[in-house]
């Protein structure tokens, strides 16, 4: 009897550890797949169809970094790598860093000769009458293109930038066009704009938060001077006008200037209907960020997340500068003159790692053209020095001719051989 029962203790015990055990892995797969649903709810759409290892990744961001703002991104400006994003392709109204596209195409405008730094701009009607953040320009009033962009980047002044639209395009609503022109250029397909300020609060004017740091990135990487005047914490401007002369001072609204190691710029906006809106973007070590948040619920929040990304960002970047290049022999060049020539590198080199490699293991090798043949000039391409990480090419510099190399013709030729025979006869005389 005493072992039947220790028999069925025995049994009930073994049946009662199978189910806890059960139970642990039931209760662990529930915990996992609720996790997933509401890392899908907060990704959007586009990531739930990323696959499985990318998908990882957002979710080990996510784990990492954790913030109240709805939209959000931080971009490595150099490569256009996005090392974290938060709704990133939600379509949302921007408030005032819509002027970052006004900004861009203003350099554009500059680079291209359609205007210049030193042109004078009449102020509209139209102009004047914009409302929100503005620069009180009076109609007829006349100010350089640079006093303008001035106004809009650090005063972010809505007149200003109407001012400009009319300037390059004749009418805000041509640059308007000119503006979707670009963010469809740029590859930005949640954005639409409907005005060159951000004061609308029509349905037709949205972008997304990845889609500011694409136009953000343009604008730093091909007018690197825009901080220049991002950076500017306040400056005197002077109205002009038929009721006499008066100081006006630009203050920037991006708080983050002077709370920030690093940071020299880009643009605020905020709204009743946007809500607080930046993007930031700092350099530290070479490498240049771009932080942006979109909706955040106060400027308290909107400052400090645009922070906290842009700390989690530089955590996640590193960067490799080769101060031992190899050295360069000199070449031969075919049909040339001489029978030698110097050759150098054109530029550095740098990479940059946004996943933790491990520089140890990057290596480097020369590679020359098959053919060097004269006439060659000062700067041409005759070879590369190629660098490799886990057997795969992460950049390679330019060697290019530091001297021209000239063709030789029948006449060079017949003086090197009348020189090889004078050595010669006067080696057996």
């Amino acid at each position: 009897m005493r072992k039947k029962v220790s028999f069925l203790l025995t049994l009930w015990l073994i049946i009662l550890s199978g189910i806890v055990y059960d139970g642990i892995h039931v209760y662990a797969d529930f915990a996992g797949t609720s996790g997933d649903r509401i890392h899908e709810e907060q990704s959007g759409p586009d990531e739930m169809e990323m696959p499985g290892e990318n998908m990882a990744d957002v979710s080990s961001q996510e784990s990492d970094l954790e913030i109240e703002t709805p939209h959000a991104a931080v971009m490595e400006v150099s490569t256009g790598t996005i090392l974290y994003e938060k709704n990133a392709d939600e379509r949302v109204h921007p408030a005032s860093v819509t002027k970052v596209m006004t900004i861009l195409l203003i350099f554009e405008a500059i680079e291209n000769g359609e205007i210049c730094l030193t042109d004078e701009v009449v102020t509209s009607a139209h102009a004047k009458s914009m409302g929100g953040s503005q620069v009180f320009l009076e109609e007829g009033e006349k100010q350089t293109v640079e006093t303008l962009l001035k106004c809009i980047i650090i005063a972010s002044g809505n007149d200003a930038a109407v001012a400009m639209a009319e300037k390059i395009c004749s009418t805000e609503e041509a640059f308007v066009e000119r503006m979707n022109e670009k963010a469809a250029e740029l590859g930005m397909v949640n954005t639409h704009f409907a005005d060159c300020c951000g004061l609308t609060e029509s349905g037709e004017h949205y972008t997304s938060a990845k889609d500011v740091a694409i136009m953000s990135g343009e604008l730093l990487a091909n007018y690197p001077e825009v901080t220049d005047y991002s950076d500017i914490w306040m400056e005197d401007i002077t109205h002009e006008t038929a009721q006499g002369n008066s100081i006006f001072t630009l203050t920037n609204t991006n708080k983050l200037l002077r709370a920030y190691d690093g940071c020299d710029g880009l643009k605020t906006g905020s709204t009743s209907y946007a809500k607080y809106c930046l993007s930031a973007t700092a350099m530290r070590d070479g490498i240049r960020l771009v932080s942006v948040v979109l909706t955040a619920p106060d400027t308290k929040t909107r400052f400090s997340e645009a922070a906290q990304l842009l700390d989690y960002g530089f955590s996640k970047c590193s960067m490799y500068y080769d101060e031992e290049m190899p050295a360069l022999p000199k070449i031969a060049v075919e049909g040339a003159l001489q029978e030698a020539f110097t050759v150098c590198y054109d530029g550095e080199f740098s990479y940059l790692s946004t996943s933790g490699e491990d520089f140890s293991q990057i290596e480097k090798h020369l590679e020359w053209e098959k053919e060097t043949a004269a006439p060659l000039e000062k700067g041409d391409t005759v070879g590369f020095c190629v660098y490799e990480l886990n057997g795969k090419e992460i950049g390679r510099v330019s060697i290019v001719m530091a001297e021209a190399a000239q063709k030789a013709g029948y006449t060079d030729y017949l003086g090197q051989a009348w020189q090889k025979w004078m050595l010669y006869f006067s080696y057996i005389m």
